[in-house]
Parts: structure tokens; C-alpha cells; sequence
């Protein structure tokens, strides 16, 4: 999610090793030494921030977001009028399961930054995880008035628009996404996800083809393909296969539960449950249901 808007941070002269000097000085022989600390002036505390931020960078790219989270702290400290240190903080905090804390490090990112699209996106972004569609929708708009080539923030949009069941409006958003980007699969799945939920099934199973040519062990629209199709012509051996398929790649597709968090709608989901209890799919399906939930630190769609 948020990882598409943060943007990369400039070479550090200096790193936190170089941030303290002490030297002692000399005293008569019956007293003490005391240490003498070189305080760093404005230019070293901001080479050493930036050069504390690439590593947190770097232990985000390694996935120890609490880390990096630590550090990144530590960045805002040491310059706090650097919007880039505010914006990897809340990376971090996200990464780390607080959004909370990310929330109020984008406020203090935008506050410093206001015309950036990236970190509207980003709190666009956050609101949805919240369930704020409409607020998501706000700030995705404002960023996009500033950034209208952003593929991300155009799905991000178009799955705020799903969530307040304004399906044409979401339809074009996700369009636009995939244009941008004609490798977008998410995209064009969802495209499918709003087209067969409106009854034109023949145009999503299209997508949904068109997605497997792109990402051929995609779960998800490997999964929806198969529901439709068995709508169909239930019982039919393509469908059969593409579940057997869809099940070992992620068991969480089992769960009703988790297709509506990936925003499948009520005819896609009754459709699924059909196709799931036909015979030749109960051993998978049992197999599922026993290992759902070992994949859900998936990203969201």
C-alpha cells in the first residue's frame, strides 16, 4: 500500500557514529576529568538524520518494520521540519500495525508538505483501511488534482467507491488504473469483480481471463473465474480445476469471511459457496478450511 508514495531519501554525508566527539580536558591531578561534548551543528544533525532514515529504509525493504519504525523516530528528532522523515515514519508505524501513530506522522508530513500528492494518497489510503470510504475517496481526489497519473491512487479509489456501492463510478476508476498500467492485474480483477456483480458476466469472465494470462497463479481471480463459470455449467471439469488450484494457492478464499474483505460481492459469493459444495471439490475444500488463516498477513486489496 502506502510503500508506493514513499519516496527514496537522499545520500547521508554523515552516519550517527560521527555525531558525538569527546575529548578530555586536562585538570589538575586531584580533580576529576570531566568529558567535553561537541555539540553538532545544524548541518551535521540533518546528515546524520538522513543517514539514520536510509537505514530505516533499508530495514523496511528487510521487512523489521518495528525497527526501522524505532529509527525512524529517532529521524523526526533530529529534523523534524523534513517531511521525508514523517512519511517513512508512518511507512514504518503502517508496516508495524500502528495506524494510529501513522496517521498522526502523515498529519505533520502533510502539514510540512501540503502540495505533495504521495502523502494525500497515503492518508487516502490509511482512511480506507479504517473503513472511511468517503474520507478515502476526499483525499485520493486532492492528490490526484495534483498527480492524475497515479495507478495506485485510482485503484485505492476505486475500491472506496466499491465500499459505498457506487459501482460505475468504481468500474472507471479501476479502468483508469489498469490504462496507466497495462500489467495492473488487481485492477482488471476488480473491473471483473464490479462487471459480474452487475450481471454482465460475459465481460468479467473476459477480465478474469485476461488477468490469468497476466499473474497465471493469482488465487483470487483464479477463484472468481471458476464460481462464474461453474454458474454456468455447474459441475464443469474447468472449474473444477481452476478451484483445486486456487485453493492450495491461498486456503482463505474458503472463508466467506475473507472473499468479502476482498470486496467480493453478495452474487459472487453465493456463487462461490455453490461451486465449493461440488463433490469432487470436498476434499480440497476440507483441506482449506483446515489451513485458512495461515496466509492473512496478505496485503488488501
Amino acid at each position: 500500500m502506502a510503500a508506493r508514495w514513499l519516496r527514496s531519501l537522499a545520500a547521508a554525508p554523515l552516519m550517527l557514529g560521527g555525531l558525538l566527539a569527546v575529548s578530555l580536558v586536562p585538570v589538575p591531578p586531584a580533580r576529576a576529568l570531566v568529558p567535553y561534548v561537541m555539540v553538532p551543528g545544524p548541518g551535521s544533525l540533518e546528515g546524520a538524520g538522513l543517514g539514520i532514515a536510509q537505514m530505516a529504509a533499508r530495514l523496511l525493504r528487510l521487512g523489521q518494520a518495528e525497527d526501522a519504525a524505532r529509527l525512524a523516530a529517532l529521524v523526526v528528532q533530529m529534523i523534524p521540519d523534513d517531511p521525508r522523515g514523517w512519511v517513512l515514519l508512518a511507512e514504518a508505524q503502517l508496516r508495524s500495525n500502528q495506524p494510529r501513530q501513522a496517521g498522526v506522522a502523515l498529519e505533520r508530513a502533510r502539514a510540512l508538505d501540503p502540495d505533495n500528492p504521495g502523502i494525500l494518497f497515503a492518508q487516502g489510503a490509511l482512511a480506507l483501511r479504517d473503513n472511511k470510504p468517503a474520507q478515502a475517496a476526499d483525499l485520493i481526489r486532492q492528490g490526484l488534482k495534483l498527480d492524475s497519473r497515479n495507478a495506485g491512487a485510482y485503484f485505492d479509489l476505486g475500491n472506496a467507491h466499491i465500499l459505498m456501492a457506487q459501482t460505475g463510478e468504481a468500474l472507471t476508476a479501476f479502468e483508469k488504473a489498469s490504462n496507466l498500467r497495462q500489467d495492473f492485474w488487481e485492477a482488471i480483477n476488480n473491473q471483473a469483480l464490479v462487471l459480474f456483480e452487475q450481471g454482465k458476466d460475459g465481460e468479467a469472465l473476459k477480465r478474469w481471463r485476461r488477468v490469468l494470462k497476466i499473474s497465471p497463479t493469482a488465487a483470487e481471480p483464479m477463484l472468481a473465474l471458476a464460481a462464474a463459470l461453474n454458474a454456468k455449467n455447474p459441475g464443469n471439469s474447468e472449474s473444477i480445476e481452476l478451484a483445486h488450484q486456487a485453493l492450495a494457492g491461498d486456503p482463505n478464499y474458503v472463508l466467506e469471511s475473507h472473499q468479502k474483505e476482498q470486496l467480493w460481492g453478495t452474487r459472487l459469493r453465493a456463487a462461490t459457496s455453490v461451486l465449493l459444495a461440488q463433490p469432487a471439490l470436498r476434499a480440497d475444500v476440507e483441506r482449506a478450511q483446515a489451513n485458512a488463516g495461515s496466509n492473512s498477513d496478505e496485503g488488501e486489496e
